[in-house]
């Protein structure tokens, strides 16, 4: 017995030895990684990164993500989304592709509080993942917003063409195109101090909206009492008439999928968040409180307003498709589900209202579309992923290169003036709606590495300044979901048959981001990144002097 009980000492001190020299060697191993970061980017010294400047306050944070996701998602093409799946359905499809949308916010939240860097998407994916990921997410992310620039600027020639058709729509393309430009050279504080102003008139549009339709379905307006009337007639789901009439069950899942599209399509911008994270002030906190502030009053909002739509209007009311597949040609108000309620309920005044809205909407979406744009590239350029002279700011810390560049694009606006450049105008702009969902799916990649790289360092993730809930679960759930639409979004393609033009449509962002890749990567080789070589240091170490 005694020499039993000596041997299993001496097993478990050798045990206890060799778990010592793993972790000595693990610790060693850590050290020289950390010094090798430090080596390759500075330590995190401020003077190496982008001196973009820290002037966005948290109100300005907020309304930035709030304006860059209500627009004309929400004043005009909710009313397709009744139409297709019914007011129930749709208001099921927003619901859940809500808590899609509350993965991704969680999972960026976490990162960009760590590392409130420049460029976050781009400089993320590429610390994080894979440089070639970096790449091919950075530059068709900015390019979704460049082309939607295009479009924003040509929906607001559209908007006063309502009131006035005698000047040509080109003209104010050009005056636009010239304000935007100015309202991004100026610090970054005139752009948050302008986008949260924007934003407050779409807010309280919404707001008096919501009033609205509480007293039109109480009884006012020629209506009478509607109560859930339309619950019931023409009913709850809406069939998605692709194939006719012989398949209803199957139209009718098809009609909540293409909501749930659509729907996600509607919540793209509040990612902007993440991209701000690099010109806010004391980013530990007003990060986090932005992130949890915008996305509840998003869900509010686009929730509520798909509701009280679908109780005012009935899903078979033609005029909620007449924007369907019309492009930036139906961006007026008489498309809008909001004057379809008040023009059902007698009131004729308020579509010139709506349209006076709708104009700053497209001129808060076309803000954020610059300001988004120029901060990638910024973030690109400092992972050598894009020409180091995009980095370059004004003495206010203003990337101009890159503003400007990025500004190039909204050019592309005075091609929907003519018939064959509108074709081409379409196809840029299915790049930039599928662009988003890529990007989430992106994200939610780079959370995951990141918490490997956590775990690989043996840092707890209870020191975070963000802390998300349910993970890693929450991000495995997005991850799974975003994938799927993106997979299955173009279903139009097979149904009934099989289209080659619908198909690279419905694919084409798909397609390319699969170029940008595997191009990058066959040229640079470059390999993917180990959780221990994870860059977690640059930016992080900047955050932590601003709290000292």
């Amino acid at each position: 017995m005694p020499n039993d009980a000596a041997s299993q000492h001496a097993d478990i001190q050798a045990a206890n030895d060799a778990e010592t020299m793993s972790k000595t060697t693990k610790d060693k191993a850590h050290d020289e990684n950390e010094i090798a970061l430090e080596e390759k980017h500075g330590a995190g010294q401020v003077d190496e990164l982008p001196e973009l400047q820290r002037r966005l306050k948290s109100r300005h944070l907020t309304m930035i993500a709030i304006g860059g996701t209500i627009g004309t998602g929400l004043f005009i093409s909710s009313g397709t989304a009744i139409a297709y799946a019914g007011p129930v359905g749709a208001l099921i499809a927003y619901i859940f592709v809500g808590s899609i949308v509350f993965s991704v916010m969680t999972a960026l939240g976490e990162i960009a509080t760590f590392l409130p860097i420049p460029g976050a998407f781009a400089s993320y994916a590429a610390r994080l993942v894979d440089p070639s990921l970096g790449f091919a997410m950075g530059w068709i992310y900015w390019f979704s917003w460049a082309s939607t620039f295009a479009l924003e600027l040509t929906a607001t020639g559209l908007i006063i063409e309502y009131w006035e058709k005698t000047v040509p729509i080109a003209i104010f393309i050009a005056i636009f195109w010239v304000i935007i430009i100015a309202l991004n050279i100026l610090p970054v504080s005139f752009y948050g101090e302008t986008e949260f102003w924007l934003s407050s008139i779409k807010v309280l549009t919404v707001i008096g909206f919501m009033i609205f339709a509480i007293c039109m379905n109480a009884g006012v307006g020629q209506e009478g009492y509607i109560g859930f009337r339309y619950w019931v007639d023409p009913g709850p789901f809406q069939r998605y008439l692709l194939t006719g009439d012989d398949q209803v069950a199957l139209s009718k899942f098809l009609g909540f999928w293409a909501v749930l599209i659509k729907a996600g399509f509607s919540y793209q911008g509040t990612e902007l968040v993440g991209i701000a994270a690099g010109e806010t002030q004391n980013p530990q906190k007003t990060i986090p409180s932005a992130i949890r502030k915008t996305f509840f009053r998003i869900i509010f909002f686009f929730i509520s307003t798909i509701f009280f739509i679908g109780i005012v209007v009935p899903s078979n009311d033609d005029r909620l498709t007449t924007s369907e597949g019309s492009g930036a040609s139906a961006s007026n108000a008489n498309s809008s589900p909001f004057v379809i309620a008040a023009n059902r309920a007698g009131i004729s005044v308020l579509p010139s209202l709506i349209n006076a809205v709708l104009l700053t909407v497209v001129l808060s979406a076309a803000n954020s579309n610059v300001y988004s744009g120029s901060r990638i590239l910024v973030g690109l350029a400092h992972e050598g992923l894009a020409p180091h002279f995009f980095t370059k700011t004004t003495k206010w810390g203003v990337p101009y290169y890159s503003v400007g560049f990025t500004a190039l694009f909204g050019l592309l606006g005075f091609l929907n003036t003519s018939n064959a450049g509108s074709t081409v105008f379409n196809w840029l702009l299915q790049i930039a709606g599928l662009a988003g969902f890529i990007t989430w799916t992106s994200l939610i990649i780079c959370h995951l590495a990141f918490m490997k790289a956590l775990s690989a360092r043996s840092i707890s993730r209870e020191i975070l300044p963000y802390k998300a809930a349910c993970q890693p679960y929450l991000s495995w759930y997005g991850l799974f979901f975003t994938t799927l639409i993106i997979i299955t979004q173009g279903f139009t393609s097979f149904i009934p048959n099989f289209s080659v033009e619908q198909f690279f449509i419905n694919y084409l962002s798909l397609i390319l981001f699969a170029v940008l890749y595997i191009g990058h990567k066959c040229v640079t080789r470059v390999p993917f990144v180990h959780p221990l070589e994870a860059d977690i240091i640059t930016g992080r170490l900047e955050m932590e002097g601003l709290d000292q």
